[in-house]
């Protein structure tokens, strides 16, 4: 059994690395940038740069990848990863970071999708879903071991710089001794926005919202926790706990939109995720063991309404277009994540730090009320016509490539050709 999945662990360790670099880099820049005084427009600017090249990459990766082959591009993707994180230590300037930001989320995107496509190859139908299930649990944990690494460094020197370009390093090199056979060639990445909306108006919408919430709260957290007085290691523990505690109510939430309308749980959701955003604005707490309380409860209800929106898109696709749909809302969620850190920056910049979660607010509380009024113009997909609801990796670690990985994406390819172990 353990050469079964000797490969696949090895894939899976070049992958923790590469995201515990991330976390580490994408948490330690809104911490230095503040530090350094720069503007929360600025800071703000980090995230979406970010998201715009994350998604660039996610169209653009795959014809690097077909013209020098998957162990190459990986290593060109993570080396230049390793390279900015230096420079980025190196030039502490607002300009360079956004532009250097950009070149971060273009390279993160094409290394994702490359361990994903080389996960997805070495998978069986047998296997699958427990390959899926290690790649959650690596996503989900390796991030969070990044971030809480900022905890123990000061975020003013130039050593935890250093420590994010080890880490970029470190990941290519499972891939680079790797003896497993290369990956077909990655497909290309489409987005059909009118099919979209005609399969789910519910989760079109509601991935782009998600996505301007979860974008605001993902680059400005930090910079919230700085300013309100909580200490560096405070911070990362709130912000990593955010994402946790999301990851752990995702079942219990998905279970419970498995015996009614998906749509009554995404509301409900996405409302209680719009009170706890509003409460954190107006309680104002500075004692870091409430704001961590609420900031995890806020997150507990607001990282499970992605897939809980992907599932109910689903919910009304045919199995075959599992994919194309999911990997759909993936784009559209992050062009969601452009939208939100610029809106958080200008509440933030022109009232108070709270100010961060008016702009979730606004996000989930928009969801919560146009799911409602769809309620009442589509009927919902019977239970027993609808698929089990499945727990998705962490979105800022996921391509369409790993949407393949999903079992839920095993029966046929976007071709329309069986797949094969």
């Amino acid at each position: 059994m353990f050469a079964t999945y000797r490969p696949i662990l090895s894939l899976l360790r070049g992958t923790a690395f590469l995201l515990a670099a991330s976390g580490l880099h994408g948490l330690l820049l809104p911490l230095r940038g503040q530090e350094e005084g720069f503007s929360t427009a600025s800071l703000g600017l980090l995230g979406t740069a970010w998201a715009g090249g994350f998604v660039a990459g996610c169209f653009f990766a795959p014809r690097l990848v077909r013209k020098v082959g998957h162990v190459r591009a990986f290593g060109a993707f993570a080396a230049t990863g390793a390279i900015i994180a230096l420079l980025t230590g190196l030039m502490i300037n607002a300009p360079v970071w956004i532009l250097l930001r950009a070149g971060t989320g273009f390279t993160m995107a094409g290394a994702f999708m490359v361990i994903e496509s080389w996960l997805n190859e070495r998978a069986t139908n047998e296997n699958r879903g427990t390959v899926f299930g290690l790649y959650m649990m690596v996503t989900y944990a390796s991030i969070m071991a990044g971030q809480m690494i900022v905890a123990v460094g000061d975020v003013t020197q130039a050593s935890l710089f250093m420590v994010a370009g080890i880490f970029f390093c470190c990941s290519l090199i499972p891939t680079a001794i790797s003896a497993a056979a290369t990956p077909k060639p990655l497909q290309d990445v489409s987005l059909d926005l009118k099919g979209l909306y005609t399969n789910s108006p519910v989760s079109s919408v509601g991935c782009l919202l998600i996505g301007v919430a979860n974008g605001a709260w993902g680059t400005l957290g930090a910079v919230y926790g700085a300013r309100i007085g909580i200490s560096t290691a405070e911070i990362a523990l709130m912000m990593s706990l955010v994402v946790v505690a999301g990851a752990a109510m995702q079942m219990p939430v998905g279970r419970l939109s498995d015996k009614t309308d998906r749509r009554y749980v995404l509301a409900g959701a996405s409302l209680g995720s719009a009170l706890f955003a509003l409460l954190i604005f107006l309680a104002t707490p500075r004692t870091a063991v409430f704001v961590i309380a609420m900031t995890a409860a806020y997150g507990a209800l607001a990282y499970t309404l992605y897939s809980l929106a992907v599932a109910h898109a689903n919910d009304h696709a045919k199995p075959e277009d599992f994919v194309k749909v999911s990997g759909g809302l993936l784009l559209l969620y992050g062009f969601g994540t452009m939208i939100g850190p610029v809106l958080g920056a200008v509440l933030m910049g022109s009232l108070r730090p709270e100010s961060l979660f008016l702009a979730t607010a606004c996000a989930h509380a928009g969801l919560a009320a146009y799911t409602v009024v769809r309620v009442s113009k589509r009927a919902p997909v019977p239970v027993e016509d609808r698929d089990a609801f499945k727990s998705l990796p962490a979105e800022r670690a996921v391509t369409p490539e790993a949407l393949r990985l999903d079992p839920r994406g095993e029966e046929l390819d976007p071709s329309g050709e069986e797949q094969g172990g």
